[in-house]
């Protein structure tokens, strides 16, 4: 199996996964699909996170793992990852395939909110990989049952970034291209430091206050120049970036928070590829490139810049904020 046929089973998989929550979410009443399943120490499985969890073992060892041995990183696994065809050794696997399978539950269960399967494949030699080692990317949107639409982008290292948007009515594919804004400041724009859950928001809106002020100028407390979206899902702001609906996104919550359970995780990020081939800029607090494992529980800080120019200028002020808040 080449990358060629690991892309389209990779898709294929995503295209089933999606199918399968979306009829479940049709099908089910929202209490049903927000009841806990499962609490671990890095985060919360709901009932529809199992959903797309059945589906992956079980396309993985058909599809793929019949062809090339595999390690499968997936959260809900009892040690994070397992190694596919059964009794293979860690050693001789080709691949290691990072999943989140539902990035954005919360607002997917309720309905408020489309969600996102993620994948991210780097290839299973000698150090154990690391974020950066990922060359295939794949995430593809699970839609509200109300919406006839639903994008799926990819990326393999060194080609681009490519998309077809579904029509889940018609079954028709249409092309998708990736444009990320090129606005040359956050006026107006969508300019958003993550603050998913409960905990630590004083110091995070402080910082936030404070970065965009000197972006900014006094004018930040006049008028609304900029605005946030708090779209509880990596993937879902990765796909906002690439598509030019966001300008720049901050999720700090590891360097400001107390508990770096309620965070971003490697799942959750590894489709970054995707904006980096699309031009998006992806870096860590320091501006250089995230740096870390393939696993399920370390925790990650990533900022995401729409274009080099709003890097070069928001950047310098945010390092400074940091300096002051750390």
């Amino acid at each position: 199996m080449n990358t060629t046929q690991l892309l389209l089973s990779l898709r294929r998989l995503h295209q089933h996964i999606r199918e399968r929550v979306v009829n479940a979410c049709e099908e089910q009443a929202g209490t049903t699909l927000a009841r806990v399943s499962e609490q671990h120490r890095d985060d919360t499985l709901y009932a529809i996170d199992r959903i797309g969890e059945q589906v992956i073992l079980e396309f993985i060892e058909r599809e793929i793992a019949v062809h090339v041995p595999v390690i499968v990183i997936c959260e809900g696994m009892a040690q994070g990852s397992t190694v596919l065809p059964a009794g293979t050794r860690e050693q001789d696997a080709r691949w290691r395939i990072i999943i989140d399978p539902i990035d954005g539950t919360r607002g997917l269960m309720y309905q408020k909110r489309s969600a996102w399967i993620l994948t991210g494949v780097a290839e299973n030699q000698g150090q154990e990989p690391m974020l950066q080692d990922i060359f295939l990317a794949v995430q593809t949107e699970v839609p509200l049952v109300k919406q006839h639409l639903s994008d799926q982008l990819w990326a393999l290292r060194g080609q681009g970034t490519q998309g077809r948007r579904y029509n889940r009515l018609t079954g028709e594919e249409n092309e998708l291209a990736a444009r990320p804004s090129q606005a040359k400041t956050i006026d107006h724009g969508f300019a958003t430091f993550v603050r998913f859950f409960p905990g630590g928001h004083t110091a995070l809106s402080e910082l936030e206050d404070t970065v965009l002020a000197a972006v900014l100028g006094k004018a930040i407390s006049e008028r609304a120049l900029c605005f946030e979206d708090q779209y509880i899902s990596t993937g879902g702001q990765i796909y906002g970036l690439v598509m030019g609906m966001d300008r720049f996104v901050a999720d700090l919550r590891p360097l400001l928070r107390q508990d770096n359970r309620l965070c971003c995780h490697p799942y959750d990020i590894c489709t970054e590829l995707i904006a980096r081939e699309a031009g998006v800029i992806i870096c860590d607090e320091t501006g250089e490139p995230i740096s870390c494992p393939l696993d399920t529980r370390t925790p990650v800080t990533w900022i995401g810049y729409a274009n080099a120019t709003l890097r070069n200028t928001i950047h310098p002020h945010l390092e400074q904020a940091l300096k002051k808040f750390s």
